[in-house]
C-alpha cells in the first residue's frame, strides 16, 4: 500500500472520552466462488430480498458471528458457514479456498454501522446449482463484466473484479486451474479449464508438454482410466500434486 501524503489524513491524540462500543466496526466476511459448468467460467451471486439495493445482485456472505464457540468463529469458519448456507456445498466440492483482501472503505456499507468485508476467492469443481430457494445462481462471468460492472450491492464490484483478475493470473502463470477439475483429469480437460479463464485457443502440443515438465505439478493417477481416442490411443489420467484443499 501507497500513502498518499495529500490525502486528508490527519492525526489526532486518543480523547479521553473515547469509547470502543462507540468506535466498534462489525467484520464481515464476502465469497468469489468460481466454477465452470458446461464449459462456462461461473460465478456465485445471489439476490437481494431487502434494503439496502433490494434485487440487487450481491456475493455470498455475512457477519462473522460471536454466537459460535467461546469467542466466536474464526473468519474462515464464517466463509466456509456462508458458503454452505447459501449452496449446501459439501467440503470434497470445494477444492481451493483463500483470502483476497481486505475492504473497508468507509462508504461501501449506506447502513449506520460502519462493516469492514474481508474476501475470499473460491473453487468449486462443476458445483451443482444451487436450491431455488436459496436465492442463489451461478451466473457466467462473462454477463457479469458485460452487464453487471458496477451494478452489484456494496462494494462487491469491486471484489468481484479483484478476484476474477487473480483467478486469471492463477491460471496463466501457476497451478490454480486443476481446482477447477474433478479429483483426476485429461490433460485436454485441464487445457479447456485454461481457454474457458484466460478466453483464448492454446497449442495443444505446446500446452502437454508445459505441464508435463512443470514440477511438482501433475502425476499419473493410480488407477488411470482408459478412453479410446479418436485414433485408438487411451487418454492419461492426472492427478494435481499437491491436492488442492482448502488454503493451499
Amino acid at each position: 500500500m501507497t500513502l498518499n501524503h495529500s490525502s486528508n489524513f490527519t492525526h489526532q491524540e486518543p480523547s479521553e472520552r473515547y469509547s470502543h462500543e462507540r468506535h466498534k466496526i462489525l467484520v464481515s466476511v464476502e465469497i468469489a466462488l468460481f466454477t465452470i459448468r458446461n464449459g462456462v467460467f461461473e460465478v456465485l451471486l445471489l439476490k437481494r430480498n431487502s434494503p439496502p439495493f433490494l434485487d440487487f445482485w450481491e456475493l455470498p456472505g455475512g457477519l462473522i458471528r460471536l454466537d459460535i464457540g467461546q469467542r466466536g468463529e474464526s473468519a474462515d469458519d464464517a466463509a466456509l458457514r456462508e458458503l454452505n448456507r447459501a449452496t449446501g456445498l459439501a467440503g470434497a466440492s470445494l477444492r481451493y479456498l483463500e483470502q483476497l483482501g481486505t475492504y473497508g472503505d468507509p462508504d461501501r456499507d449506506p447502513r449506520d454501522e460502519r462493516t469492514i468485508a474481508i474476501a475470499y476467492m473460491g473453487i468449486g469443481a462443476n458445483v451443482a446449482e444451487p436450491p431455488e430457494q436459496n436465492g442463489a445462481s451461478f451466473v457466467p462471468v462473462s454477463y457479469v463484466e458485460d452487464e453487471l460492472s458496477n451494478k452489484l450491492a456494496f462494494d462487491h464490484s469491486t471484489i468481484l473484479s479483484d478476484a476474477i483478475s487473480k483467478t486469471r493470473m492463477g491460471v496463466e502463470y501457476s497451478k490454480l486451474a486443476a481446482g477447477f477439475c474433478t479429483s483426476s483429469f485429461t490433460v485436454s480437460e485441464l487445457r479447456s479449464i485454461h481457454e474457458t479463464i484466460l478466453g483464448k485457443k492454446l497449442d495443444p502440443g505446446n500446452f502437454q508438454k508445459k505441464v508435463l515438465a512443470a514440477e511438482g505439478y501433475l502425476t499419473e493417477a493410480d488407477e488411470s482410466e482408459r478412453v479410446t481416442a479418436t485414433r485408438g490411443r487411451p487418454a492419461k489420467f492426472y492427478n494435481a500434486v499437491p491436492n488442492f484443499n482448502l488454503g493451499n
